[in-house]
Order: C-alpha cells, then structure tokens, then sequence
C-alpha cells in the first residue's frame, strides 16, 4: 500500500512538473508572437485528438491566472463521418464548463465523391474543413483561431514541403489568413508532441480517432515522422536545433533571389596605400612588425 501511495505521488508530481512546462512554452509562444490580446474572443478547434484537448485545457488554466481577460470557446466541426461518436464532445465540453458550438456539415460525403480510392483524403479534407471554420468565426465575431499543431506538426510540415514541394515552407505560430480577415495562432509551437502524448493519456482525454481516412500508413507525412523521430533516438535535441533553425534565417545564406538582392552585389574595396595595407596585415599579425 505505501509503495503504491508513493507510486501515485510521483506520478502527480511528474505531471505537475509537465503541465508547468507545457504553460510555460505556451505562455512564452503567445508572448514571442503576440498571439493573444485584451479582450480577444478566442475560438479553440477542438477535433477530438490528443493535441487539441491539451491546447483547450492549457489556455483555460492560462485564462484563470493571466493579467489580461479574454474569452474562449471551444468548436468543434462534425464532418457526418460514419460512426462518428456525437455525444463525447459535447459531454466533455459540459463536464469542463467551457462555451462550445458544434458545426454540423456533411464534408465527408463531398470528400468520398472527389477523392479516389485509395488517394490521400488530408488535402481537401482540410481546405472544406477550415473552410467552415472561418466562416463560423466570421460570422460570430470570434478575434483568434487557436489550432493545436505542436512543435513535432511544424518540423514535419517543414521537411514535407522540402521533400515533396521543393520549397522551404512550414506553419508559422501565427498567421493571417489569404482573405485577411482570420488570425490563426498555434500557442503549442514550442511543445513536442511526446509531451502532449504524455499530457493526454494522464488526464485521459476522451480520444476520438478520425476514420475518414482510415490508418493511410503510406502518407508522406508519416514517412518524414518516421525520419525524424529516428534522428530524435540518434541524437537527443536535434528536433529542438530544427525548429530553432525556423527562427534563425539567413537570406543572405540561403539563395532565393526574391529574399536577398544577388544579382547587384558588389564589390565595396576601399583603395588603400602599400604604407596602409602592411598597417593593417600588422594590426592581425603583431608579431609580423618583429622580423
């Protein structure tokens, strides 16, 4: 009995010690992006995974103690899969005591008729869903659009478009929207994904697995998971030098014409005297002037 009650007290203070981690990387994501601001209404796209529940609970735990007030309220679309579980979300949602709205449309069936057997369904899955979700938050109002991507989602989107795209690309913590008229924040940018796994399997979220698309185990993105939580066994940290990477560009290093001017670099040589130059080779060599 006293090795089990010294069991649990470890374990809660190890996911005390996490949840702590996980409002700091988010709390120092909103502060490096700016993300949120008095009296935003922020909307919360809740899909039933893993990564959004987490970023639900760490905003609603942010919202309790921050120096500023802002509103939240978790959305959540139903795409008419089949066998899709209506009740969880909303019983979840009213067990926490958080606003929510469900949209109701029938994407699924749009997706089944374009896309072909056996053809990767995220593409357009994800334009007619985000698609909808824009419209909603226009329509009420809503300041913020709060995803759930994670460090591991930028790293990986990152390599996609490098590999399969030819260009350098990821998601950015924060992002207007084409039309200019949606902010997306993605506050988990700085938290792994095996944290958030971690997170969620304490708290139990109740998971509810998309079945649109089944397992596709051949999606490009899972090839590149694959590659680079095997670099993550090499080499501890090196996901973190990857995304740190993100935020340190050097256009001048890299060669995108449209990024920095190469075509008109010149040369800038001030012309010196014989006198002037032996100075300066001196200045770097001292010890040249004792010979």
């Amino acid at each position: 009995m006293v090795d089990v009650t010294r069991k649990t007290v470890k374990q809660t203070k190890e996911v005390n010690k996490l949840h702590k981690r996980l409002r700091h990387q988010a709390g120092q994501a909103i502060a490096d992006y700016n993300m949120i601001q008095d009296g935003d209404k922020i909307m919360v796209c809740l899909s039933g995974g893993k990564d959004s529940y987490t970023l639900l609970n760490i905003l609603m735990s942010m919202q309790k103690h921050a120096p500023i007030k802002f509103e939240l309220i978790a959305v959540n679309l139903d795409q008419k899969q089949p066998g899709y579980p209506e009740h969880v979300l909303p019983e979840y949602l009213t067990s926490i005591d958080v606003p929510f709205h469900i949209i109701e449309k029938d994407t699924y069936s749009i997706v089944k008729k374009v896309v072909p057997e056996g053809k990767t369904t995220c593409g357009i899955c994800s334009r007619l869903r985000r698609g909808s979700l824009y419209a909603w938050a226009k329509k009420n109002d809503i300041t913020k659009i709060a995803l759930g991507h994670h460090r591991d989602d930028i790293i990986e989107t990152t390599f996609l478009n490098m590999f399969y795209g030819s260009k350098i690309k990821a998601m950015p913590p924060k992002l207007l929207s084409d039309d200019k008229k949606n902010i997306l924040i993605r506050p988990l940018c700085y938290v792994s994904e095996s944290d958030i796994s971690k997170y969620s399997e304490w708290h139990k979220f109740p998971i509810i697995p998309c079945n649109l698309c089944g397992s596709q185990d051949n999606l490009q993105r899972q090839v590149i998971k694959d590659m680079l939580q095997g670099w993550e066994k090499q080499q501890p940290g090196r996901l973190d030098n990857i995304f740190r990477s993100l935020q340190n560009i050097s256009p001048s290093q890299l060669a995108d014409n449209e990024l920095f001017n190469f075509k008109d670099l010149e040369l800038h040589r001030e012309i010196f005297s014989d006198k002037d130059s032996y100075s300066d080779i001196n200045s770097y060599s001292p010890n040249l002037s004792k010979h």
